[in-house]
């Protein structure tokens, strides 16, 4: 016979424990729920953060290859500028030769000396020629001069072909390093873009307030170290709002020694290209007490970032894609020395 006993109720208690730790559940769940979202944007502005710091990275090494393809382009047009006047001059030794040959084929008889001038290897036959005294003083001089011009000419011609491949080299590697940039560049777009409308807006906004700031930065009272040095300060504050794009030198865009190349430039002071080349620029300031308006500041251990003193603790620079040149603490970034030019 089956039983009718009535199923045991759970206690008082037992009900109000498990109805707590189901709202407790329910209140954590809303709690994650909310810090999620702006985790998420945290976590996202710190990884786009670090991207723009590896692409600028790689834009100080791409301006550095620029630097060396310019250099290596000059070389290889000096070179071959060089092997076309040394054709025009073995041309003309040649031609002179040649008059000589002329003038005894007309006479009927041709030095076997002169022959020389039909074949294609001076050097062979003035060994032979030596030996068996058959070229007079002044043919001897002329194909010495033969021999010698076509030396040059194949060294030179070696020289430049040598150059040419390591421009064709350097091209590969700035190709590559632009890749590079772009990359970085487009990964942390698309990061941006796994944000919501709202939150893209909020970071842009704190952007735009960071550009919007420079009115009323107080720079304080330091005075420059050089003439040089506050007129370079002064272009570059010219320069303020314009904004950063990689491997910019001005006038209306700039990256960060793009910006301190073009200010100095400006006071009539030529800068290396790079950030990492500026740095050795000038004398070397450890202490940030030491600085003065006008001086270089260099950032992060390989020092592939850098900026203006502008004084009060404040540096103007191009800080990254995004922004536009403006004030900055000095602290915000890690300092390793600054360079008085």
């Amino acid at each position: 016979m089956a039983s009718h006993r009535r199923p045991k109720q759970p206690s008082r208690t037992r009900v109000t424990v498990l109805t707590a730790t189901a709202a407790a559940a329910v209140a954590l769940s809303s709690q994650a729920a909310q810090a999620d979202p702006a985790q998420k944007k945290q976590d996202v502005k710190a990884k786009v953060d670090k991207l723009y710091e590896e692409a600028e990275q790689a834009t100080e090494k791409y301006n550095g290859v620029k630097e060396d393809q310019k250099e290596l382009q000059k070389e290889v047009e000096d070179l071959q500028d060089k092997v076309a006047r040394g054709q025009g001059e073995l041309n003309q030794l040649r031609k002179g030769l040649g008059a000589v040959a002329s003038g005894q084929y007309r006479s009927g008889s041709i030095d076997p000396s002169v022959q020389l001038f039909l074949s294609g290897d001076p050097d062979t036959y003035l060994e032979k020629a030596a030996t068996l005294d058959q070229l007079s003083g002044k043919q001897a001089e002329q194909l010495k001069g033969i021999a010698d011009k076509q030396r040059r000419l194949a060294q030179e011609r070696a020289e430049a072909s040598a150059k040419i491949r390591d421009l064709t080299e350097t091209r590969k590697a700035l190709g590559d390093k632009k890749d590079e940039i772009k990359g970085k560049l487009a990964e942390a777009q698309e990061l941006l873009n796994t944000l919501t409308a709202k939150e893209r807006a909020a970071l842009q906004a704190k952007e735009d307030r960071a550009n919007r700031s420079n009115d009323r930065v107080n720079l304080g009272d330091d005075v420059p170290a050089s003439q040089r040095g506050a007129a370079a300060l002064s272009a570059a504050q010219a320069k303020i709002g314009s904004p950063y794009v990689w491997g910019a030198t001005g006038p209306s865009s700039f990256d960060c020694s793009g910006l301190t190349s073009w200010a100095y430039q400006q006071a009539g002071q030529s800068l290396p290209r790079t950030s990492q080349e500026q740095a050795n620029a000038g004398t070397r300031i450890s202490s940030q007490d030491a600085l003065k308006p006008g001086d270089l500041v260099l950032f992060y251990g390989d020092l592939h970032h850098i900026g203006l003193y502008a004084g009060n603790g404040q540096v103007l620079h191009a800080p990254k894609p995004g922004a536009a040149v403006r004030y900055e603490s000095i602290n915000n970034m890690p300092y390793m020395f600054g360079v008085r030019v």
